[in-house]
């Protein structure tokens, strides 16, 4: 399966005053920039290739790709007006969308846990969004509204009623099928002249006009994970997921001792 990233903003509200923001896939964390992080569980997980819709540092960017050695496993997509709304982004990657089979479209600017990846390449379901019930309220966070078990909303803000909600980490599983109604809905925004408006605003349409049970959710509550929106999101990054990350990757990668090991280490005093 192919990825689908979209990498090509400027990160104005990153609170940088001395200097341009670098492109956000480049923010490092643990001494790993968000590229190498998203690359290695990529591998780890059997995806067969990265394209990345780059604009802001383009050059950066390439440059990282070529120090990590991964020229084989990435490619880029350049979006000349990358100044614009990421809708602009999605529609410069529409080959790679429109491509015949499914993909996985992803936000760049994530740090994760891989159990988020291993949540969404493991749904049964076709088409599928990530909902994380433990968020901040407000206007910033795309929500996912539920109710009866059908994604009935999915915005920044909430109109409908509905049994809960949470907030969409950004990643998305999609039908081939789908992922083409999604760029013909783009192609129509960008007629329209909404250059602005956000990206997900074109999976709502599809979520909502098609058939109920074509859209669904994995709840990957507890999970850690966070979107690198503002300089608290870095500082929140380092101090707080990114430990939490490590401690879930020792976690999954400790030996399993058998009872016998056990039984031994205790009368060792281990």
């Amino acid at each position: 399966m192919k990825v689908v990233m979209l990498a090509a903003g400027i990160g104005a509200r990153l609170g940088f005053t001395t200097k341009e923001p670098p492109a956000k896939v480049l923010l490092r964390f643990g001494g790993k920039s968000l590229l190498q992080y998203h690359i290695d569980i990529f591998r780890r997980h059997g995806i067969d290739e990265l394209v990345l819709g780059v604009g802001h540092h383009h050059q950066d960017i390439e440059r990282e790709i070529a120090a990590l050695g991964a020229q084989d496993f990435v490619r880029t997509v350049f979006n000349e007006n990358y100044d614009e709304g990421n809708i602009v982004t999605l529609w410069t990657l529409r080959d790679e969308l429109c491509c015949g089979k499914p993909v996985l479209l992803m936000d760049a600017d994530v740090l994760y846990d891989e159990e988020l990846l291993e949540r969404l390449l493991n749904s049964r379901h076709q088409n599928c969004l990530l909902l994380d019930r433990s968020f901040e309220p407000g206007d910033e966070p795309v929500k996912i509204c539920v109710r009866d078990g059908e994604i009935i909303e999915f915005r920044k803000w909430q109109s409908a009623e509905f049994d809960f909600s949470g907030e969409s980490v950004g990643f998305f599983k999609l039908s081939a099928e789908v992922a083409k109604k999604i760029i013909i809905q783009t192609e129509l925004y960008l007629r329209q002249g909404h250059r602005q408006e956000p990206y997900e605003e074109t999976i709502r349409d599809v979520l909502l006009t098609s058939p109920r049970g074509t859209f669904a959710f994995e709840d990957i509550t507890g999970v850690p994970w966070i979107e690198i929106d503002f300089a608290a999101d870095i500082e929140c990054a380092n101090t707080d997921v990114l430990p939490r990350i490590l401690m879930a990757e020792s976690k999954r990668h400790a030996p399993i001792l058998s009872k016998r090991d056990m039984v031994r280490g205790e009368r060792q005093g281990i």
